[in-house]
């Protein structure tokens, strides 16, 4: 069955909460301690769309598979032109290349938007996600030690950079 990417519309949302929650609770995909309410995840979607920032539902039939998206690097004016990243699989999904296709339309639309540069934020122990990334044509540029602190014990943060143009 082939993978199908378009954008997110509100009946995604229970889907993409499922997915989200399942990485709060058993990942340290997400540096979140508590599961996301509908409220809450509705308010971050909705910060994304109003901006102009693309939120991407990878289905198989009709199923959703997964979710990715990208907004602002940080806040500052000079770092418009950057954007941060993040997909997500279901874990009854993962391997089956949903988010390969979630990640090239990613990459796709902020080429198209004019974005220089992509960044993503992957907790060092996602050895997987890592490689994923390097396969993709990320870089890792570098790692932040004990950034986070989840399930008793102190994260890294590792950065990976795609120059889009």
């Amino acid at each position: 069955m082939e993978t199908t990417i378009r954008p997110y519309t509100p009946n995604d949302l229970e889907a993409l909460l499922e997915t989200i929650n399942y990485n709060i609770l058993n990942a340290t995909a997400l540096y979140d301690y508590n599961p996301r309410t509908a409220a809450q995840q509705v308010q971050l979607f909705e910060d994304k769309l109003h901006k102009g920032f693309p939120i991407f539902v990878a289905t198989q039939g009709k199923t959703v598979v997964g979710f990715g998206y990208y907004g602002e690097f940080r806040f500052r004016e000079a770092y418009r032109f950057t954007v941060e990243h993040s997909v997500y699989t279901h874990p009854d999904w993962q391997g089956k290349g949903i988010g390969k296709a979630l990640l090239t339309a990613l990459i796709n639309s902020a080429r198209a938007n004019g974005f220089h540069t992509m960044i993503g934020v992957i907790d060092a122990e996602n050895t997987g996600s890592i490689a994923f990334h390097e396969r993709m044509g990320f870089e890792v540029k570098g790692i932040l030690k004990e950034t986070g602190f989840k399930f008793d014990r102190w994260l890294h943060s590792v950065f990976v950079q795609l120059l889009l143009n």
